[in-house]
């Protein structure tokens, strides 16, 4: 009886990370897709549009091991509520950029911010599953996630006609934020 209780448990705790994840990609992939858009109205041309992307990749990339090694250390939901909050926060600043320079400062915040995400969402989701059927349920979790960035560019592609880009980075703020918080709520493993 023990043991269906606490299989259920992690059951639905890999539900609501899932729902979590699938929101901050929902959030991510109704705005990124026009960042082309935001670069180009505050003057910017495709050379810098690839600085900025670079930027973000760049910096991403150098802190993955840094954040993978210090999840396991401190436990990856709190770098995972900090990626969603910190992310909600920097949408909130996007609209007031006016210069190009100030991208730039942004995508590297945004960089750490994806670092957090990306290393810590793969880690936690290894932590939930269940030896010998952790493919399938990565799979699952994926197809779920994937499915919701399908929808958030197609959502964006509609909003952005109905409101401006400030709007869509208003929205993906409160989505991120809301993402957080069903993060909040899932249990994780106590690092050793």
């Amino acid at each position: 009886m023990r043991k269906q209780i606490h299989e259920g448990r992690e059951r639905s705790a890999l539900r609501w990370m899932m729902l979590s994840q699938s929101m901050m990609t929902f959030g991510g992939g109704i705005v990124f897709p026009f960042y082309l858009i935001f670069v180009k109205e505050i003057g910017g041309d495709f050379t810098e549009y690839g600085i900025a992307y670079g930027l973000f990749t760049l910096c991403s990339a150098y802190l993955n091991g840094v954040f993978g090694k210090s999840s396991d250390r401190y436990g990856r939901k709190r770098f995972l509520l900090l990626s969603a909050w910190g992310t909600a926060l920097l949408f909130l600043v996007f609209p007031i950029v006016t210069d190009i320079w100030q991208i730039y400062a942004l995508q590297i915040l945004m960089g750490v911010f994806g670092a957090m995400q990306k290393t810590c969402e793969k880690a936690l989701l290894a932590d939930m599953t269940e030896e010998g059927r952790r493919g399938e349920q990565i799979g699952r979790y994926h197809i779920g996630v994937s499915i919701c960035s399908g929808l958030a560019v197609m959502a964006g592609g509609v909003l952005i006609d109905l409101f401006t880009l400030d709007v869509m980075f208003y929205l993906g703020s409160i989505v991120l934020f809301l993402s957080g918080l069903m993060l909040s709520g899932v249990g994780e493993k106590t690092p050793t």
